[in-house]
C-alpha cells in the first residue's frame, strides 16, 4: 500500500537555534508591581527597590508608570428632606511597573528582605 501524503506536510524544525536563543534570553524575568494610594510614598519605595536592584548589577526596566485607577463615590449629605445636596469622593490608586531582566538568587533574597513603608501593595511574578 503506497504512503499518502497531504499538500500541508511540511518537516517539523524540533531543535532550531532560534527558540534555543529566545528560551535563554527569557530565562528569568522578575515583575514587579507596586501600588499606593499615595504617589510619593509609593515613588520612594520604588527607588528603594531600584537602589537594592542595583547594588547587585542588576538590568532593570522601568519604573514604569500604570494609569492611575480612580474611584469615585457619592453619598448624600443629608438623610432624608435634601436629596440634592451630596457629596463626592474618590480614591486613587497610584501604580508602577518594574522588570528586573536575569535575577540572581541575591537579588531575590534582597527584596524578600525590603522593608517598605505601610500602604504600599506589592505583587512579585516570576516570568
Amino acid at each position: 500500500m503506497p504512503a499518502t501524503t497531504t499538500k500541508s506536510s511540511k518537516p517539523k524544525k524540533t531543535g532550531s537555534a532560534r527558540n534555543k536563543k529566545d528560551k535563554t534570553a527569557d530565562a528569568g524575568r522578575l515583575r514587579i508591581r507596586v501600588q499606593a494610594y499615595e504617589s510619593k510614598i509609593l515613588d520612594t519605595s520604588v527607588k528603594q527597590i531600584i537602589d537594592t536592584a542595583l547594588r547587585y548589577d542588576a538590568e532593570i526596566v522601568g519604573p514604569i508608570p500604570l494609569p492611575t485607577e480612580k474611584k469615585k463615590y457619592t453619598v448624600n449629605r443629608s438623610t432624608f428632606v435634601h436629596k440634592d445636596a451630596r457629596e463626592q469622593f474618590e480614591m486613587r490608586v497610584h501604580k508602577r511597573l518594574i522588570d528586573i531582566l536575569n535575577p540572581t538568587q541575591k537579588i531575590i533574597e534582597s527584596l524578600t528582605n525590603l522593608s517598605l513603608p505601610s500602604g504600599v501593595k506589592i505583587d512579585v511574578k516570576i516570568m
